[in-house]
């Protein structure tokens, strides 16, 4: 298997050393007559076994480890890939053009949409630029132009969801951050086209739902959705942010665990490995996806889209505990 990136999560390395084996055998036998076909099948069956073994069994910090891969795919590598063609468009019309949220007009299979998403980047450099996919109130303020832009054309809306959060800097609060996210929500319940969100990577806070109010939900296998980060409600409860890990487990906050409290409605099964192993692989997984709720949510009329929208959200915030003292 050919991987997308050195990068290998700690838990990873087993599967590492073993690959490292079977290209140093490989490498050897390319000086010598030696016939080593049959000893590098059975490694590559182990390899197989043992990451069938590890993903099939991956603990909340470790899903995190993947949502949050550097060489995984983010909303430009989905929205260059999935679209025919693809126009990004800029600014809030306000002064700002937030690089952390992107968006712009594409067309998937000839289908017009309205695509946008968190853009964290890859190396430091862009990644600084990109302030690291956590948007300032002019991003959101950007979005909601694009979403009023797609609701005038009856362009579908496609998000995607890839962040730790909304920018939590002074500049952002004193430019009206939290404003900027409600205005979103509120919004996002009135307009009069299909919405679809995915989850791709990470999906933090208020700066998640500030794109997420979606008629149908995904989230790859590997990602995470999020009131707080581990590591910020780590720091709150235990005054520790090394309790990380058991933030994680308490949370619920991996793909599966939220399809269980209907919190999402669908999970997009990932390969072997993680997106960032083979994202072709999980760009046409997604393509499928897409254009399968489209094509439903399409055939139905603006009011019935609100009020399956409305209803969607009111069903959500049950609560668990059993009891004489729970609350219905």
């Amino acid at each position: 298997m050919a991987k997308s990136s050195q990068h290998v999560l700690d838990f990873e390395r087993p599967l590492a050393d073993l690959e490292a084996k079977i290209q140093q055998i490989r490498l050897d036998s390319e000086n010598s007559d030696l016939d080593v076909s049959q000893q590098v099948e059975q490694l590559e069956q182990l390899v197989a076994k043992r990451r069938q073994e590890i993903y099939a069994n991956l603990t909340p910090s470790q899903v995190i480890q993947v949502a949050r891969h550097p060489q995984r795919p983010n909303t430009l590598n989905y929205i260059e890939t999935l679209c025919d063609t693809w126009y990004e468009l800029h600014g809030d019309r306000c002064g700002n053009d937030d690089t952390a949220l992107v968006g712009g007009v594409g067309t998937i299979d000839g289908v017009p949409l309205l695509l946008m998403g968190h853009q964290k980047g890859r190396d430091t450099k862009e990644k600084m630029a990109r302030n690291f996919g956590m948007a300032s109130p002019g991003g959101y303020r950007k979005a909601l132009r694009l979403m009023r832009h797609g609701n005038r054309f009856q362009l579908p809306l496609l998000m995607f969801i890839d962040t730790s959060g909304a920018y939590a800097g002074l500049k952002a609060e004193e430019q009206g951050q939290g404003e900027a996210i409600a205005a979103n929500l509120r919004e996002m319940f009135a307009l009069r086209v299909p919405i679809l969100g995915c989850v791709i990577g990470e999906g933090g806070s208020g700066g998640a739902l500030g794109i997420g109010i979606v008629d149908h939900l995904m989230m790859f296998e590997y990602s995470i959705y999020t009131v707080a980060s581990p590591e910020a409600c780590a720091a709150i409860l235990w005054k520790d942010a090394k309790k990380a890990a058991d933030a994680a487990q308490a949370l619920q906050i991996t793909a599966r665990q939220l399809r269980d409290l209907e919190l999402v409605d669908e999970v997009i099964p990932e390969p072997l490995g993680g997106n960032h192993a083979f994202p072709k692989q999980a760009v046409a997984a997604l393509k499928e996806v897409i254009l399968r709720h489209l094509k439903v949510l399409q055939a139905l009329g603006p009011e019935e889209l609100l009020e399956r929208r409305y209803e969607k959200f009111r069903r959500m915030g049950r609560v668990l505990e059993t009891g004489d003292d729970a609350i219905p």
